[in-house]
């Protein structure tokens, strides 16, 4: 009896103590689940019309530069507009008539919605746990390697169009999925059926030309050789100032400013969740010296020390140090309940940043050790220590490295440099620091700094707002609103709330909005329509792969050297009929396509055009020699030999080709063509617009600064 009571206790406390590290292990992954992204995007370049809209907020603003663009926000641009986005290793730019939004962006996804317009995407490295998913209303292409890409979603919603110029990737809609391989583009048109064509690659277009031109810049860039190649941002640096060895701090990047500037004076604060306050700077290059590293004063001039280069640095909304308190000239305090005014100075290498937004350890660990050299041990010193006061902060005494504006000029976005505050050195001294800004955000906190056309900005079409789309990654729920989320803030100035709290302000029919999002099933391989490939469309430049293959219209409408003055017909148009040469077509097949005798039976052609699945025919393979093909002069003049093979699922004939002549040749719509683009935009422009050109000095304004001209391909006035 004894014994078995024992056993009852030793089996009651193992289920105990099981139960406790049930919690506790929960507990901490519940912690860890609070960390915020480690990656952010950066809206580095707009021209034109670019309207934003917040994550979660029904109204729309003037996008500006600089901006720290993060999962649920939105981008149109307009007509004769162009944006382009920074993501760690990759590039985004948006062409007019384009609307897109975040569905989710983390430390390993990036999943964009594409409701209508051009995007162009380069990637330059992606580790095998990545997702970068790009999702229109009747597909959604996935990313496989790095390389350059081009997405077209049709105006209608009908029809996506795939171009990889390098790297792979693969459609899913309609229950099957299709691999676009480098070289090769595909069109896909209809919803729960997809009608899909896989071909040569397309030609290029002014957009195409002016987003290689912002390429060979980025390639040109030296700061490269000082920061890790993912810090958002580093392309400007080359532009706008040099780097210089300290014997104290290593390499230090030094701008190129006037006399008595300070960091983190010229921009305004903004309200971005789940990170809260965030720095908005001014200046074209002035991202990564405010998201990352650190700054010291050294040699008469402020540099900005990068974080190690080996080392994925984690985005941070500010690396400052808020100051305040009774003492702190006129009343100067963080306390958002008294109406003071706000202070904070940059933090110095070495210096440890604690966020006002809840974390993870882990995550604070990772934030510091990415940004800046400093140990473990610094850390938690820094970390556990609620009196800051003691810490001896590097720029605190640096003359003029304190910043100072009443809470109405830093909770309303206004300009920090035209509001700021003088403040007395000898009360700085005395003033105690804090973490973060006791300051309640508004509404104006969270729209931001509007810029000169107000809210005047044009909006895209209702339709492309409310269209849905197929996603193959289950996007997360989308933002709760500010305004449900204000009360709750304004009891806790300046500190975000908990994924959890948001959670339990999330509306009833959180379902319901995103309804529009519609989960692609699992797809199966599928080969594209049968079709040989086809040339670009008119207008268009020579494409990346190989030469066009027997049959394609000639270049011969052209001069040497010229372009087609056509404009870009867009995908979905049709080579027109007086195209076709009236001479013979060249007897070969396309260079693309091997012989026949290559393959043994059953076996697949190993050239990738040659059909994405289609197997060749094990009785086009004769076990004793084949017949002698029919001369070239047995077909009429213009039409083609039957025996094609680049056909996708057509099988090969067993015997050779009669003497007789050929059929006629099929009409132009046997040859699947990309579904139509921009019909409804209005007149199409003539030629091309001059690419702009690589910026090679600094312009004081990215928004106007080397402006390329207009499109003059598929979405014309």
């Amino acid at each position: 009896m004894m014994a078995k009571r024992i056993k009852t206790l030793c089996w009651t406390s193992a289920v105990l103590m099981a139960a406790m590290l049930t919690v506790t292990f929960a507990q901490r992954n519940d912690v860890s689940d609070y960390d915020p992204s480690g990656r952010v995007a950066r809206l580095n370049y707009v021209k034109g019309s670019i309207a934003f809209q917040p994550a979660g907020e029904p109204d729309w603003v003037s996008a500006y530069v600089n901006r720290p663009i993060t999962t649920g926000d939105r981008l149109w641009a307009d007509n004769n507009a162009r944006a382009e986005m920074q993501l760690g290793s990759a590039t985004i730019r948006l062409d007019e008539y384009t609307g897109i939004s975040f569905f989710n962006l983390d430390d390993n996804t990036t999943q964009i919605e594409l409701s209508e317009g051009a995007l162009n995407i380069r990637v330059l490295r992606l580790d095998r746990d990545d997702i970068f998913e790009v999702d229109t209303p009747n597909q959604a292409f996935s990313i496989l390697r790095p390389g350059q890409y081009r997405i077209e979603a049709s105006e209608d919603g009908n029809s996506t169009m795939v171009t990889v110029r390098s790297g792979a990737g693969e459609v899913t809609g309609g229950g099957r999925t299709y691999s676009v391989g480098s070289g090769l583009t595909g069109s896909f048109t209809g919803d729960d059926r997809l009608r899909a064509s896989i071909y040569t690659a397309r030609g290029y277009d002014e957009f195409d030309d002016w987003c290689q031109v912002r390429d060979r810049h980025d390639d040109g860039v030296k700061s490269v050789r000082y920061v890790s190649p993912d810090l958002v941002g580093y392309q400007d640096l080359d532009d706008y100032g040099y780097w210089r060895s300290d014997p104290n701090y290593g390499y230090l990047w030094i701008p190129r400013v006037a006399n008595g500037w300070a960091p983190y004076h010229d921009g305004h604060w903004v309200w971005i969740s789940p990170w809260g306050w965030t720095w908005v700077d001014d200046a074209p290059w002035g991202y990564a010296p405010f998201h990352y590293g650190r700054w010291v004063y050294a040699g008469n001039n402020w540099g900005w020390v990068p974080g190690p280069v080996a080392i994925r640095p984690v985005y941070a909304p500010a690396l400052v140090a808020f100051i305040g308190g009774p003492r702190f000239s006129l009343s100067v305090s963080v306390g958002g309940r008294g109406g003071g005014n706000v202070g904070w100075f940059p933090l110095g290498p070495r210096e440890v940043y604690v966020p006002a937004y809840q974390t993870s350890r882990r995550y604070v660990d990772r934030v510091n050790v990415s940004n800046t050299v400093v140990n473990n041990v610094t850390i938690t010193n820094v970390y556990n220590n609620t009196n800051n006061t003691n810490i001896n902060y590097t720029n605190r005494n640096v003359r003029g490295g304190v910043t100072a504006v009443s809470q109405t000029t830093f909770t309303n976005s206004q300009h920090v440099g035209r509001g700021a505050i003088a403040v007395n050195p000898q009360e700085i001294a005395s003033a105690p620091i804090n973490r973060r800004a006791e300051a309640v955000p508004t509404r104006d906190s969270v729209l931001g700094f509007r810029g000169q056309g107000g809210n005047r900005v044009p909006q895209p079409p209702a339709a492309v707002i409310n269209r849905t789309v197929v996603a193959k990654t289950p996007p997360p729920p989308p933002a709760v609103p500010f305004e449900r989320q204000q009360a709750r803030l304004a009891a806790q100035p300046g500190q975000p709330l908990a994924r959890n709290e948001v959670e339990t302000l999330r509306p009833i029919n959180a379902k319901e909005a995103r309804a529009r999002v519609k989960q692609a099933p699992p797809g199966r391989p599928a080969a594209a329509d049968s079709n040989q490939p086809v040339t670009p469309p008119v207008g268009a430049r020579a494409p990346l792969a190989a030469p066009a293959p027997a049959g394609a219209n000639p270049p011969a409408a052209n001069g040497p050297g010229q372009r087609n003055e056509r404009p870009n017909v867009g995908f979905g148009a049709r080579q027109p009929a007086a195209a076709q040469p009236a001479a013979p077509a060249p007897a070969p097949a396309p260079a693309v396509v091997n012989p026949p005798a290559a393959n043994g039976p059953g076996q697949r052609n190993d050239r990738p055009n040659v059909g994405f699945g289609a197997r060749q025919p094990a009785a086009a393979q004769p076990a004793a020699p084949a017949p002698a093909p029919a001369p070239p002069a047995a077909n009429a003049p213009g039409q083609r030999n039957e025996r094609s093979n680049g056909g996708n699922r057509g099988q090969q004939p067993a015997a050779a080709q009669p003497a007789a002549p050929d059929p006629a040749p099929a009409p132009p719509a046997a040859n699947p063509a990309p579904p139509e683009r921009g019909g409804n935009r209005g007149q199409q422009r003539g030629n091309a617009a001059t690419p702009e050109p690589t910026p090679n000095t600094p312009a004081p304004n990215p928004a106007s600064s080397n402006a390329p001209a207009g499109r003059g391909g598929n979405r014309g006035r």
